[in-house]
């Protein structure tokens, strides 16, 4: 893998961002939701209080997930830094968030530039200062996390952005942190390193996100139907479509993050976190639709089988019942999603794909695929 083009000195190179971020606000609509858009208000800010000021480092921290996490940590009034490579700006101002409030966050984040796969200067860089906590969101595998525990001995907290894919496929759910885990998943490197963390003795815990959606997200969830919504396209779903899913909102998910800091219910601890309801495909569709203000859509079934999409990917959940208990989480950590689904995703309709702002374009290839042959067999 290449290496990032940086001077990278003995003694790191951190520093204070001119600009500007700042805490988020989620929102909530005022009356129940119509076909018609409504009128928005901000969610009252998050109240989670750690038991003292740390410094912080964020590994990643400059998309989806770390944009909300650094907020609430610098809010609680935590030294944070961002570990990034420095390709993508540090600081980018929320959809919704004041001027005041982006400047306010920007210029308390602190930045260190390098390639976490630069095992050399992480263990320099590090070790140099001495973080408290380490908020690992982009982690992968295993021996990228060897150099960060080597370089802080007497690190306080390990706490790690894992995934509920790590679950082996199951007929009998939800998936419970206790479940059989899959070393042959795609996401075996995060199992790897839980087992890693484990072995180490170090205070670490475990986040399994589900589905993961919410303004500013990268993956093609809740925006792949927005597309198709705004086009006034049907929606072409495998087989069924009542095969049950999770979602849950990236704000909560953050929120999740910042309740484990400190936390001695959180310490070995493994937690799932998503949304409260489960929810079909179909569902997905038409909830899409309501909290858009879309005509609720026509639906295409279809067998996947039928079809060679290439290395096209037609559909953006995986085929099969996938969700989990998030009892634990709400029973030990006292944590509760804000969002409901609907609500949820009327907040990032509202904030992202609404204002004309996504992450990749339409592209309804497959879609034409489904539908002409769905014609030919209508005829």
């Amino acid at each position: 893998m290449a290496r990032l083009v940086v001077v990278q000195q003995k003694q790191p190179s951190f520093s204070l961002l001119p600009s500007s971020l700042s805490e988020f606000n989620g929102i909530r609509l005022n009356n129940p939701i119509q076909y018609k858009r409504k009128v928005w208000q901000a969610k009252g800010a998050l109240q989670v209080t750690a038991s003292s000021t740390k410094k912080i480092l964020v590994m990643g921290g400059t998309r989806f997930i770390g944009l909300f996490l650094s907020r609430l940590l610098v809010k609680e009034g935590h030294q944070v830094t961002l570990f990034t490579r420095g390709k993508a700006p540090i600081t980018q101002q929320l959809p919704g968030e004041s001027d005041q409030d982006y400047a306010d966050f920007s210029s308390k984040i602190l930045h260190l530039k390098g390639d976490r796969k630069d095992y050399e200067f992480v263990k320099t860089s590090l070790s140099s200062e001495g973080f408290d906590v380490v908020y690992d969101i982009n982690g992968r595998e295993a021996e990228e996390v060897e150099p960060i525990l080597d370089a802080l001995p007497k690190l306080e907290q390990y706490i790690y952005c894992s995934s509920a894919g790590v679950y082996l496929k199951s007929d009998l759910l939800p998936h419970f942190e206790t479940d059989a885990v899959d070393p042959k998943s795609r996401h075996k490197g995060k199992l790897e390193t839980e087992s890693l963390l484990t072995s180490k003795g170090v205070n670490w815990t475990s986040i399994r996100p589900v589905y993961i959606y919410g303004p500013l997200n990268y993956n093609p969830v809740e925006e792949w139907f927005f597309h198709r919504l705004k086009a006034g396209r049907p929606i072409p779903i495998p087989n069924s479509g009542v095969q049950i899913t999770q979602l849950g909102h990236v704000k909560d998910l953050a929120k999740a993050f910042v309740q484990v800091l400190c936390n001695e219910k959180a310490s070995r601890q493994v937690f799932n976190i998503s949304g409260e309801k489960y929810v079909t495909f179909a569902g997905l569709a038409k909830a899409c639709a309501k909290a858009a203000g879309f005509p609720e859509p026509e639906i295409i079934n279809y067998n996947p089988k039928e079809f060679d999409f290439g290395k096209k990917k037609a559909f953006p959940f995986r085929d099969q019942h996938f969700f989990a208990s998030i009892d634990k989480a709400k029973s030990e950590l006292g944590w509760k999603p804000e969002f409901d689904l609907v609500e949820g995703l009327a907040d990032s309709y509202n904030l992202d794909f609404g204002r004309g702002t996504f992450r990749k374009e339409a592209d309804f290839f497959t879609d034409d695929m489904i539908l002409s042959k769905s014609l030919v067999l209508q005829s």
